[in-house]
C-alpha cells in the first residue's frame, strides 16, 4: 500500500470519526430547539389526557345518576332529572371527543416533527460520507496536511484500515436504522391520521346526540307545558301514552295477519319478497335509539321495538321494500304510523309520521315515498311522548319485532 493511499484512508478515518464522535454537528444547531418542541408537544398531549380523564370521571357521575333515576318510579321529577343528566352527559361526551381530537392532532404534529428530524439526520449522514469520498478522490498530490500527517509512521496509518472498515459498516447500519425508524414513524403518522378521522366522525355522532338531547329538552318543555308541573297530569299523560302504544302494538299484530290472509285469498299464494334486501327508509343517518335500547328514556313504559333514525321534521319516508300496506293510521296529534307487509314473513313499521301518502291495501314498491317524517312534540303524528324529530322504524319477522340493523344495508 502506497503512502498516498494510507494518507487517504487516514483522512477518511479522521473525517468520519470526527463526525461520529461529534453528534452535535451531525444533529445540527437546531437539534436542541427541535427537542424542546417535542417536549412542549408531549406536555400538551399529557395535559389533554388529563382533561379527558377528568371529563370521564364527571361522565360516570352523571351516568350513575341516570341509572338511579331510571330504576325509580316513573315520576315527573325523575323524568326531568333523567333528561337534565343526559343533556349534561352529552355535553361532556362532546367535550371529551373534541379534546381527543386536539390530542391526536398534537401527536400527529409531534410525529411529523420527528420524521423531519430523522430526514435531516439521514441527509446529513449522506453528505458526510459523500464529503469523505470526494476528499479521497482529490488526494492526487501531496498537500500540507499530507506532509503533516507523514510525520507519523506508515504502520500507524495501516493499523487504521480495519478501523475504517468497521466505521463504514457502522455508518451503513446507522443509515439503515434511521430509514427503518422513518418508515415506522410514517406508518404511525398514517395511523394517527386515521384515528383523527375516526374521532372526527365520533364528534359528528356526538353532535348528533347533542341535537337529539336538545330535542329532549324541547320535549321536557312540552311535558311541562302539558302537565303544568302537575304530577297527576304527568301520570295521566303516561297512561295515555302507554295505552296508545299498547293499542298500536295490538293493531300491528292483528292487522298483519288480516293482510296476509287477504293476499293469500286474492292471489292464491303467499306474498313473495321481490327485492334484493331492505333499503334505508330515510336518507342513511345516525341511529339515535337502538332496538331494546337500555337508555331509551321511556323504557319504563315499553321496550323499544325498533330503531329511531335521525330525520328532520318533514323528511321523505320511503318503503324499505316492496309490499302491501296493512296499516296507514293518521291519528292527528296522536301516534301515526304505517305498516307494510313483505314476503318471507317480514313486515316494516314507520312511526311518528306527520303526513301519509298511502292507504291500506295498496301495493307499494321499494323506494316509493309513503309519508313525511315527524316526531316533534305537539305536531301531527308525534304521539303523547316523543324524543324529537325522527323516524321510528321497526322490522318484524313472523309478527315479532327484530333488530332492524340486522336487515339494513
Amino acid at each position: 500500500m502506497s503512502h498516498n493511499q494510507a494518507i487517504k484512508k487516514f483522512i477518511a478515518i479522521w473525517l468520519v470519526g470526527f463526525f461520529l464522535l461529534n453528534p452535535a454537528l451531525s444533529l445540527g444547531q437546531s437539534a436542541e430547539e427541535e427537542n424542546q418542541a417535542v417536549r412542549d408537544l408531549n406536555s400538551q398531549i399529557q395535559a389533554a389526557k388529563d382533561r379527558i380523564k377528568k371529563v370521564q370521571e364527571q361522565q360516570e357521575v352523571y351516568g350513575k345518576a341516570i341509572l338511579k333515576k331510571q330504576a325509580e318510579k316513573a315520576t315527573l321529577a325523575n323524568q326531568l332529572s333523567i333528561l337534565e343528566n343526559r343533556l349534561a352527559q352529552a355535553a361532556l361526551d362532546i367535550e371529551s371527543t373534541r379534546t381527543e381530537i386536539d390530542r391526536t392532532n398534537l401527536e400527529i404534529k409531534k410525529v411529523n416533527l420527528e420524521i423531519e428530524q430523522k430526514d435531516q439526520a439521514i441527509t446529513r449522514q449522506k453528505e458526510h460520507i459523500g464529503s469523505v469520498i470526494r476528499l479521497l478522490q482529490r488526494q492526487d498530490d501531496k498537500s500540507t496536511l499530507e506532509i503533516f500527517l507523514l510525520k507519523g509512521t506508515l504502520n500507524e496509518f495501516l493499523n487504521q484500515v480495519k478501523y475504517l472498515e468497521d466505521i463504514n459498516k457502522e455508518i451503513s447500519r446507522s443509515l439503515d436504522e434511521l430509514k427503518k425508524f422513518k418508515a415506522e414513524l410514517e406508518a404511525r403518522q398514517k395511523e394517527l391520521k386515521d384515528k383523527n378521522q375516526e374521532l372526527t366522525a365520533n364528534q359528528t355522532e356526538l353532535e348528533n346526540k347533542k341535537f337529539v338531547l336538545a330535542a329532549d329538552q324541547q320535549n321536557k318543555t312540552y311535558i311541562l307545558d302539558q302537565t303544568r308541573s302537575s304530577e297527576k297530569e304527568y301520570q295521566r299523560l303516561l297512561n295515555l301514552a302507554r295505552q296508545e302504544q299498547q293499542q298500536a302494538q295490538a293493531d300491528i299484530v292483528n292487522l298483519e295477519k288480516v293482510a296476509r290472509a287477504k293476499i293469500q285469498k286474492i292471489s292464491g299464494q303467499e306474498l313473495q319478497f321481490n327485492d334484493a334486501g331492505f333499503i334505508w327508509p330515510v336518507a342513511k343517518n345516525i341511529i339515535t335509539a337502538y332496538f331494546h335500547d337500555p337508555d331509551y328514556p321511556f323504557r319504563y313504559i315499553f321496550e323499544h321495538p325498533g330503531v329511531d333514525i335521525r330525520a328532520a321534521q318533514g323528511s321523505s319516508v320511503r318503503a324499505a321494500a316492496s309490499g302491501y300496506v296493512a296499516i296507514a293510521k293518521d291519528a292527528g296529534k296522536g301516534y301515526s304510523y304505517i305498516m307494510i307487509v313483505h314476503g318471507d314473513g317480514l313486515a316494516t313499521v314507520y312511526g311518528h309520521v306527520s303526513r301519509i301518502f298511502v292507504a291500506p291495501d295498496e301495493y307499494v314498491v321499494q323506494g316509493q315515498a309513503i309519508a313525511l317524517s315527524g316526531g316533534t312534540p305537539g305536531t301531527n303524528g308525534a304521539g303523547r311522548l316523543t324524543t324529537g324529530s325522527h323516524l321510528h322504524f321497526e322490522v318484524r319477522l313472523n309478527g315479532l319485532p327484530v333488530d332492524p340493523q340486522e336487515y339494513l344495508p
